[in-house]
């Protein structure tokens, strides 16, 4: 067995410096193929890796190469920068291997890879939802383990994210305003109360505060005469709330100037 392994390990070596990659892949030799593709990932060559592994992981199902050979091939594809495909093949792990060896890193590396993958706010999120349940399931089974904290973070960081997408639908309702006879800043204070509801800690919160303020004073300004007191209201009860929870908020000077406005319209 030692020999086989040295005479395995030298062949390698040969065959990396003489550049037989292809040689390899068109080999029977499995286990040659198998030591070749680990040599690979360790010099960097991830693509060759994974190459390998994706045709002998389904071969070796069963057998004692099964699980690190499956784990080696997620790894590759992070590696690789391969995240959606990575984050898959490690939930694939975690599901084959429920107690197995990596199964705490591969959780982490799950999530991990959908948090790198998730892409910016204004597209589509479907990718950054994936990625905090595979990061929330990581603190799940492991509330202690050593990743826990750096998850915490990264779960805020994508809901931050969620949070921002939210705002920016909210700024298109806004500016959209009383479109074709439709109400959008009644659409953009909803859209702002649910993320509210939804992300209750969200660095966005004054942000979001401020632009309810804002919709509910535009609509009340645009509004025909029989609703105007009551809209104007509803901006000042807005107002209130913004300045209870922002006292010295950034957008103190223009929150006072709405009020004052709405609060003479009342009057009037």
């Amino acid at each position: 067995m030692i020999r086989k392994a040295i005479y395995l390990c030298t062949l390698v070596v040969f065959l990396c410096s003489c550049g037989e990659y292809y040689k390899v892949q068109k080999s029977n030799d499995l286990e040659l193929k198998y030591a070749y593709a680990k040599t690979c990932f360790d010099k960097g060559k991830y693509s060759r890796a994974y190459s390998l592994l994706e045709d002998l992981v389904p071969v070796f199902k069963g057998s004692d190469m099964a699980e690190e050979s499956l784990y080696l091939l997620a790894r590759s594809h992070f590696m690789a920068k391969n995240y959606d495909t990575a984050g898959d093949y490690f939930a694939t792990y975690y599901r084959s291997y429920p107690k197995g060896q990596f199964t705490e890193m591969a959780r982490y590396h799950s999530g991990l890879s959908f948090y790198l993958e998730s892409p910016d706010p204004r597209l589509e999120q479907s990718t950054t939802y994936k990625g905090i349940d595979e990061l929330q399931m990581y603190l799940d089974y492991y509330p202690r383990g050593e990743k826990a904290e750096e998850v915490r973070k990264m779960i805020f960081s994508l809901q931050e994210k969620l949070a921002e997408k939210e705002y920016k639908n909210c700024e298109l309702y806004y500016n959209i305003g009383n479109y074709l006879g439709r109400n959008y800043f009644e659409s953009a204070v909803i859209t702002a109360q649910n993320a509210l509801k939804t992300y209750p800690f969200t660095e966005k919160k004054e942000d979001f505060m401020m632009l309810i303020l804002r919709a509910r004073y535009k609509e009340a300004q645009e509004s025909i005469i029989e609703r105007k007191g009551e809209r104007y209201r509803n901006a000042i009860d807005e107002y209130y709330a913004y300045i209870n929870e922002f006292p010295e908020g950034k957008y103190r000077k223009e929150a006072d100037a709405i009020f004052k406005d709405a609060d003479s319209k009342i009057e009037e």
